[in-house]
């Protein structure tokens, strides 16, 4: 096993000091075993992102448009049939 060296603030090192001592073990055993779970949790899988999360969606509605996200018209459009659809209705 090869020796590494390291700074840490004051308090850290007493945190650290205290967390061996209550475990019973080295501030360098413990300082492997945090060293080995951050690099183990660096190795899994970065989550998924939103859109790879919604990629199988993509394409299954087909409107014929290309500009629903960027024309400001049919935005308004579908805001007002949506407040409309929503609206309670009234007897007259």
């Amino acid at each position: 096993m090869r020796t590494f060296s390291l700074k840490l603030p004051d308090d850290m090192l007493a945190a650290l000091a205290a967390e061996a001592g209550r475990r019973n073990v080295t501030r360098s055993a413990l300082v492997r075993e945090m060293i080995g779970q951050a690099l183990e949790y660096n190795d899994c899988a970065a989550p998924p992102s939103c859109a790879q999360l919604a990629g199988d969606l993509v394409g299954t509605v087909r409107s014929g448009r290309s500009d629903l996200g960027t024309d400001k018209r049919l935005l308004e459009e579908a805001i007002t049939t949506d407040a409309h659809r929503n609206a309670p209705h009234r007897n007259r």
